[in-house]
């Protein structure tokens, strides 16, 4: 059994603004009451090689990566994905 129900990683390296919206998504679910163990971790991540596709991230254990342009996708994928369970296909790499 995995230690967190959801593991959002934030690819951090090279995509501009993405250490804002991860402290943004961080700082969301700690409000929401879903952090923790068997809640979600958002954690950073080095360079995953999804430059081209724009600022990524992908949730575990589904390994679902998303592509977001601002808080209100990431905000999108928290609802629906994280809480609700269905992946976001307008932003789904």
């Amino acid at each position: 059994m995995s230690h967190y129900k959801h593991h959002v990683f934030f690819c951090s390296t090279c995509c501009h603004g993405a250490d804002e919206i991860q402290a943004y998504a961080k700082e969301r679910i700690a409000a929401l009451g879903l952090n923790g163990q068997g809640r979600t971790r958002i954690n950073k991540a080095g360079c995953m090689g999804r430059c081209e596709e724009g600022p990524a991230l992908v949730v575990y254990p589904e390994a679902v990566w998303y592509r977001y342009a601002d808080s209100v996708d990431v905000d999108e994928i928290i609802q629906k994905h994280l809480i609700g369970g269905h992946i976001v296909e307008r932003l789904r790499i």
